[in-house]
């Protein structure tokens, strides 16, 4: 019995570890065995070679900065704002009935079509990809943070309550901590959208970033160049959502 354990361990362990290299060696096999134009869906050896060059020849740099402080300026406005106003939507009955409504009818509304609204409004500044990755951000957080309000141990309150905890008090040192396992649920969540709202963004109209430079890159039929843009966003986006579960873990650590 231990040693079936051990040798399920054993594959599960080879499992995760070939898991990429199959995946990029099958996508190798299929692409350069006729069964699909290589052309339009280039191997991941050429993909490689196009990204070298968008790096030695292109600014792959300066578009992974743009792309980046795009996403931490829309997500770090979005997550505080959806915080603040959560914990008071989720604590005061007045304010969640004046809001809540409003809310809900705005959530539903991709970020994507803002997109020519937000060219009308904002033109081709910063501020406009901003405000995509903000409202990709904020709705998820703050109903996040208005759940975990919610459903903050009563007990707690009580006792906060009985022994002359100020309200202003109640909110940071009760509520807050209460709350901040579903507030970090959230915010590992945005950390997702954020990436893809970034596409939306960079659609708005831009000179630079990785969305923007896969949309040249597929003008131009540079598939190589656009499928390597994709893996970029998506090692981005992978490295920050392990790096936030790490975070999560331990600031909450109580739970």
């Amino acid at each position: 019995m231990g040693i079936s354990k051990q040798r399920q361990q054993l594959l599960n362990r080879w499992a995760f570890i070939l898991s990429i290299p199959l995946f990029f060696g099958g996508w190798e096999i299929i692409s350069r065995s006729g069964m699909v134009n290589p052309v339009l869906f280039p191997p991941p050896t050429l993909v490689a070679l196009a990204l070298y060059k968008w790096a030695t020849q292109g600014p792959l740099l300066v578009d992974i900065a743009m792309s980046l402080s795009r996403v931490l300026v829309g997500f770090i406005s979005g997550a505080v704002a959806g915080i603040l106003i959560g914990i008071l939507t989720g604590r005061y009955q007045f304010i969640a009935n004046l809001l809540t409504p409003v809310f809900q009818l705005l959530r539903p509304i991709p970020p994507i079509a803002f997109v020519p609204i937000v060219i009308l409004w904002f033109g081709l500044s910063e501020l406009g990809k901003w405000f995509l990755v903000f409202w990709g951000v904020f709705f998820t957080v703050w109903i996040a943070a208005h759940l975990g309000v919610q459903r903050v141990d009563k007990t707690l309150i009580r006792a906060a309550q009985c022994l002359g905890t100020p309200e202003q008090k109640m909110l940071p040192e009760v509520l807050l901590p209460g709350a901040m396992p579903y507030i970090l649920v959230g915010l590992r969540t945005s950390v997702s959208i954020s990436f893809y709202t970034l596409v939306a963004a960079e659609l708005a109209g831009t000179f630079s970033g990785i969305a923007y430079r896969i949309d040249i890159a597929q003008q131009n039929l540079q598939v190589g160049q656009s499928l390597g843009g994709l893996i970029i966003l998506g090692l981005i986006s992978a490295m920050a959502d392990k790096a936030f579960g790490v975070f999560s873990k331990k600031m909450v650590w109580w739970s």
